[in-house]
């Protein structure tokens, strides 16, 4: 699909929806179950990596890796208890469906798959404005690899110089910049300032809402 428009392409998890604290709390009882011991200061820095990536980057390469598999199911099964009741960003759908009205083409790019995405999808409410999703499922490699956003922006046909990424961990915005798109950060997700600026992003701000408020003379003008 060819496109001579401009692509903004979203994070999901921390950037529109308010989930990083609840994986967090999955992820530390999962680990507590499979009797590791691991700080939930840590399991939060280490939000918005692929499930296997997050595991090896909290318990090391020298970790039993028949392990993994049990350990992401259990955050899995723990995280599936809020699908009914995520919480959108200050709004979120709203971003989206602007942006879609001014020209925009939204796409999702998420490790979130299946009836996780559907339940993200149902909290931002703005089917109507999300042109595409990119999910982990679909790429090699997920962030901080390059492949996911490259992914979204084949999905709509959008090249690189003409596309935003916005995301609110350091994964996000080195996954942008490796992908060749400017890069937004936002505050939402929990990650300081200084580090998604060191990591590659080009203009930072609070929330969903800010970013809309902005919008005239911000980083998607």
């Amino acid at each position: 699909m060819e496109s001579s428009g401009r692509a903004a392409v979203f994070d999901v998890d921390g950037t529109l929806v308010d989930t990083n604290h609840l994986h967090v709390v999955a992820w530390w009882e999962a680990f507590r179950q499979a009797g590791h011991d691991v700080p939930m200061h840590a399991v939060h820095r280490a939000v918005g990596l692929p499930s296997t990536d997050l595991v090896a980057h909290l318990l090391g390469e020298a970790r039993d890796t028949d392990q993994d598999a049990d350990i992401s199911a259990g955050h899995k099964a723990l995280y599936g208890q809020y699908f009914d009741r995520l919480p959108p960003l200050p709004e979120a759908g709203a971003l989206l469906r602007r942006l879609h009205r001014d020209g925009w083409t939204v796409v999702l790019a998420t490790s979130a798959g299946g009836a996780e995405l559907s339940a993200l999808r149902r909290a931002i409410d703005a089917d109507e404005a999300i042109s595409a999703t990119a999910s982990a499922d679909d790429v090699d490699q997920g962030k901080p690899a390059p492949e996911p956003v490259e992914h979204a922006l084949e999905l709509v046909g959008v090249p690189a110089e003409r596309a935003v990424f916005v995301g609110d961990t350091v994964w996000d915005m080195r996954a942008g910049s490796r992908a060749g798109v400017r890069c937004v950060g936002v505050l939402c997700g929990g990650i300081p300032r200084a580090d998604l600026e060191e990591s590659g992003a080009d203009a930072v701000y609070a929330d969903p809402a800010h970013l809309l408020s902005a919008l005239g003379d911000g980083a998607l003008a």
